[in-house]
C-alpha cells in the first residue's frame, strides 16, 4: 500500500457538498483504505477568468492501485459529480489533483508526480501540514516547514 494525498476544489454549486460527495466517492473505490480529509479552506481563485472562491481540501488514504489506474478513477468521479473541462483554469464543480503517490517521482503525458504546483501553493500545503506536517517534500524540508517559508514573505 502506497500513501496518497490528493487536492480536492470546487468553486460551484454546493462546493462544500461537492468535496464531500468526492471523498465518498474515494472512500468507495476498491483498494482504497485509511482515508482522512483535513479541514475545508475556503480561498481565492489563481490565475484564469474571473470566477468564484474555491472551497479546498487534501485528503490522505492509502492504496495498492497503480497512480494511472488511481488517476483513471479520480477522472471518473469528476466527470460523475459534473466536471466539465470547457476553459483552462476555470470554475468547477470539483477537481481531484494527484498531489503525491508515496515517494514516486514519474512524468508522463497526463500525470506529473509528484505535483508540479504543490509546494507554491498554500491552498494545498496549509490542509497537507494539517494531516501530516512532518510530511517531506521532494523540493526539501516538510510540509510545515515550507508552509512557514511561505508565510513569511
Amino acid at each position: 500500500m502506497s500513501v496518497v494525498f490528493l487536492g480536492l476544489g470546487s468553486n460551484l454549486g454546493d462546493r462544500t457538498g461537492n468535496l464531500r460527495r468526492a471523498a465518498d466517492a474515494l472512500v468507495g473505490l476498491p483498494d482504497v483504505d485509511s482515508v482522512r480529509l483535513s479541514n475545508f479552506r475556503r480561498t481565492a481563485p489563481i490565475g484564469g477568468p474571473t470566477q468564484p472562491d474555491y472551497v479546498n481540501a487534501v485528503l490522505r488514504c492509502e492504496t495498492s492501485l497503480s497512480p494511472q489506474h488511481l488517476l483513471r478513477h479520480l477522472l471518473r468521479i469528476e466527470a460523475s459529480l459534473g466536471r466539465q473541462r470547457k476553459e483552462l483554469n476555470g470554475a468547477r464543480t470539483i477537481d481531484i489533483d494527484l498531489l503525491m503517490y508515496g515517494s514516486v517521482q514519474m512524468t508522463s503525458s497526463d500525470l506529473k508526480l509528484p505535483h508540479p504546483r504543490l509546494e507554491q501553493r498554500r491552498f494545498v500545503l496549509e490542509p497537507l501540514a494539517e494531516l501530516e506536517p512532518k510530511l517531506p517534500l521532494a523540493g526539501g524540508g516538510t510540509a510545515h516547514q515550507r508552509l512557514a517559508q511561505m508565510m513569511k514573505y
